[in-house]
């Protein structure tokens, strides 16, 4: 039998004090050191916030609704949505929002699902996310297999148990009537996958200037809080030459795919920093009519990332400049001038960080460490690098539950105790934005941003 919300919080109150003091860093790219203490109000906060009957009467709920959630995470999976093609998954989203409670809830002009629970009035607006969107082309076979606690299908973790606990979170707060102070503000973007290139999250911001924070959903380990969004830019590089028979025109145009190879040589040989993590992959090839003919056309995609905008522009160039030689290059070779490239960037990912001494880490890191776990801080490319670049403090933690092999057709989920996963994380919101009559919000409001 489980324990209570009460009487696993009274187990583990010790163990969560010392946690919330000596939090370790690990990360997936270098960020700044995990807080060592967190703010003497913000441990005020969640020792009111926890300890109040109504919150651990809605943390019940969170456990009681974890089977009923399992349906809904069932039902958004085997609704497929690769980017560009959500449609059908936000609708059926939509349809879930506002049968738990947001009736006005709609979808926007990008595809995003936007429903806003207003707070009692004058407190900060909080935007919870989780996106829509997969990595798997259409026609993809997303059925979900269930082997005791483990469920599996392609999408399943990221991003669809994401959405599945927004929509808990919706459902117990309104049957159990906690009225927040400050706005929450739901939404299950489009594009951030792949090419999408963050253009759901990227239009939530443009059209809505007055949030104050993020919190988004992320197949995420407990305890683990993403404070840094890596920039990455991409680009299509396409050569262009005249073509001709691989035999009678030999020696007198150049190939586009040689002239590629020769770029590929070349980027292979571009040296980045460790710190900060800076790197490049030459990801898609492709050109070319048939085996014997002089390659007239030739294409590739390639992706630059790093943990800071100087790496990433200094990477960027080198590649940009080796490309340009490499053309030169198979033009001597053949003494002509008919071998050309252009180069389309496809993909543009601001990046930034939150401080990890920002009142949003610290409420992430006392509720982390109510719940038994210590804060490790990460950094990844998210829906947050839009609000990190915009000088908006922004988080991504976890849903609860064991990930494995998310991005491949063998992606799962162990949703064995993920309710205590989707608990912590709402406790964190919770202290965000204040709970009337239980804690004034941590979340300081900002002032709106001019279009």
């Amino acid at each position: 039998m489980t324990l209570s919300f009460r009487l696993r919080l009274a187990a583990i109150a010790a163990a969560s004090l010392c946690a919330a003091g000596t939090a370790q860093a690990q990360s997936f790219s270098a960020v700044a050191t995990t807080p060592t203490t967190v703010r003497p109000a913000v441990d005020q906060a969640y020792t009111r916030l926890l300890a109040a009957p109504a919150i651990q009467r809605l943390m019940e709920s969170v456990q009681a609704d974890h089977a009923r959630s399992i349906q809904d995470l069932v039902l958004l999976t085997e609704i497929e949505a690769p980017p560009f093609k959500e449609r059908p998954r936000a609708e059926a989203f939509l349809a879930r929002m506002k049968a738990l409670g947001l009736a006005d809830a709609k979808i926007d002009a990008e595809g995003n699902v936007v429903g806003l629970r207003k707070g009692s009035g004058n407190g900060p607006k909080l935007l919870v996310s989780a996106h829509l969107d997969t990595v798997f082309p259409a026609g993809t076979d997303v059925k979900v297999r269930q082997d005791g606690n483990k469920y599996s299908a392609p999408g399943i973790s990221d991003n669809t148990r994401g959405l599945a606990v927004l929509l808990s979170w919706l459902k117990v707060l309104n049957d159990n009537h906690v009225q927040t102070v400050g706005d929450l503000l739901f939404v299950g973007n489009v594009g951030e996958e792949e090419l999408g290139n963050l253009r759901g999250i990227k239009a939530i911001f443009a059209e809505h200037l007055d949030i104050d924070g993020m919190v988004g959903i992320e197949p995420a380990p407990d305890g683990t809080v993403l404070v840094l969004g890596t920039a990455s830019h991409r680009y299509e590089v396409t050569f262009k030459g005249p073509g001709g028979h691989s035999y009678g025109a030999f020696g007198q145009v150049p190939s586009a795919i040689h002239g590629m190879g020769r770029a590929i040589a070349k980027i292979a040989e571009v040296r980045t920093p460790s710190f900060p993590k800076t790197t490049f992959t030459v990801g898609t090839v492709g050109g070319g009519t048939s085996v014997n003919t002089i390659a007239p056309d030739a294409r590739m995609a390639i992706d630059i990332r790093s943990d800071a905008m100087g790496p990433l522009l200094e990477t960027e160039k080198k590649i940009l400049a080796a490309i340009d030689e490499a053309v030169a290059e198979e033009n001597q070779r053949w003494k002509v001038t008919t071998l050309s490239v252009s180069n389309k960037l496809i993909g543009d990912r601001p990046g930034g960080q939150t401080a990890s001494d920002s009142v949003i880490v610290e409420a992430a890191t006392r509720a982390n460490a109510s719940f038994g776990h210590k804060t490790l801080l990460s950094g990844a490319s998210t829906d947050a690098n839009v609000p990190m670049a915009l000088g908006i403090p922004a988080i991504i933690v976890g849903g609860g539950g064991k990930t494995a092999g998310f991005h491949a057709m063998s992606e799962s989920i162990d949703l064995t105790d993920a309710w205590k996963g989707a608990q912590n994380s709402l406790a964190t919101v919770l202290g965000l934005v204040g709970v009337q009559g239980v804690s004034e919000a941590l979340l300081p409001k900002r002032a709106p941003r001019a279009r």
